[in-house]
């Protein structure tokens, strides 16, 4: 992925384009943040797609399987990480449908076609930034993902950090209460990641070393001191991550104690060893604490081919403020409004210490919410200024949305005004 690429997609006369008028009076997005232009280049189910928006809400609306959740995906990689599917690079890849072909995707791999690239106008605070990321071939015959700034290469994707913030909501995470603890450290890092850019790198750093780390335990008869320089970094990085995750815990909490008319309020806290030493003494001494705990469980780290203790086995807990009962004993419908209910106070927080709230991606989110709580969403969206890209099957969920957000449909990954 490289900018002629990207800047061949934009010109395409044969793209398929859609670019909605802006209604009178509608104020650009200038001051906020907001995605105004999206290019996909074999991009999932989409060939080439250009779509230009406002900074208002945009409504997605389709059959299943149309590209609506792909073009939230899209958007999802404006930011550092896997995006909302956690997928690996090539999986990205547009692939040609089986019945044009004959023969099963998964049996031909060939049937993938040129690497993804994904361009985008970004509409900040600062003024509009220019995107590019996607997956590039490397020499040794691997990938890797390439980021673009301004036409210029990033270091790494972590740079996304400083120009794009992001959350997002889908059906998978309605799950998110009831799976392993990795999910929701996931979800509170997406958050951290809104208050402080640097801690995407600082959770790749440790993870980087603990790798590194576990499979020298494993192969047996490591350099002493290079064991101690990689338990050293995982005290450093480990220590600044539960410190950066209590903070944003603590303010999410505080944030929902204001609660949002409609939605239950949410009681959080980042939960675990670590946790617990930085509640009761200096960050220091919590590193020295994990380092002399990372140096004792080396055999058992061996065996076990991970650690014993670290931030990699925090947890994010989750409780309706309301009857005090954890989040995964509530109903179904309660979760979501909970998970809902911290994006919102996520949002608010970053309207007021960063000067815009975050892009939200909120996919199949109006489904299961009663009329009250849909127009409860709306009205908190319109209120915070943030631009969400919401999805549907059906466009009567979102009627209360009529002329406050773009309605575009998509059917067999082809864009329109609706």
């Amino acid at each position: 992925m490289g900018a002629p690429r990207l800047a061949e997609a934009t010109n395409d006369p044969h793209m398929n384009v859609m670019a909605p008028h802006q209604p009178s009076g509608t104020v650009d997005a200038v001051g906020s943040l907001a995605v105004t232009r999206l290019v996909l280049t074999d991009f999932r189910c989409y060939r080439q797609a250009r779509v230009a928006v406002d900074g208002r809400a945009v409504v997605l609306t389709g059959p299943n399987g149309a590209g609506k959740t792909n073009m939230l995906e899209a958007i999802s990689f404006l930011a550092p990480g896997r995006g909302l599917r956690r997928a690996r690079l090539g999986e990205v890849d547009r692939r040609e449908a089986p019945a044009m072909t004959g023969v099963p995707i998964a049996a031909n791999p060939a049937l993938a076609t040129s690497p993804w690239a994904v361009a985008a106008t970004v509409a900040t605070p600062r003024g509009p930034v220019q995107i590019g990321t996607g997956r590039e071939a490397t020499a040794s015959g691997g990938e890797r993902r390439v980021v673009r700034i301004e036409g210029l290469p990033a270091r790494s994707q972590t740079a996304l950090a400083e120009h794009v913030n992001l959350v997002w909501l889908t059906p998978p995470m309605d799950r998110l209460f009831h799976e392993g603890s990795g999910a929701r450290r996931r979800f509170l890092d997406r958050l951290v990641y809104g208050f402080d850019p640097e801690h995407a790198a600082r959770v790749s750093a440790y993870d980087q070393a603990m790798r590194e780390r576990g499979r020298l335990l494993r192969e047996g008869g490591a350099d002493q001191a290079w064991l101690a320089a990689l338990e050293e970094s995982m005290a450093q990085h480990g220590v600044a991550i539960v410190a950066a995750r209590r903070d944003v815990a603590a303010r999410l909490d505080e944030s929902c104690a204001g609660g949002v008319a409609g939605f239950p309020r949410a009681m959080l806290a980042a939960t675990g060893t670590v946790e617990d030493w930085l509640g009761e003494q200096p960050a220091l001494a919590a590193e020295d604490m994990l380092r002399q705990r990372l140096a004792a469980g080396r055999r058992q780290d061996a065996e076990s081919g991970g650690a014993i203790v670290g931030p990699h086995r925090s947890d994010f807990a989750v409780h309706h403020g309301g009857t005090g009962v954890a989040a995964a004993q509530c109903s179904t419908g309660e979760q979501k409004a909970l998970l809902i209910a911290i994006l919102l106070a996520h949002a608010r927080l970053q309207a007021v210490l960063r000067g815009a709230a975050p892009i939200m991606l909120l996919d199949e989110v109006a489904a299961h919410l009663d009329g009250e709580r849909r127009r409860a969403l709306f009205a908190e969206l319109a209120a915070l200024g943030s631009q969400a890209w919401m999805t549907g099957t059906e466009e009567v969920l979102f009627e209360d949305l009529r002329g406050a957000a773009q309605f575009l449909r998509i059917a067999d990954a082809v864009v329109s005004e609706t």
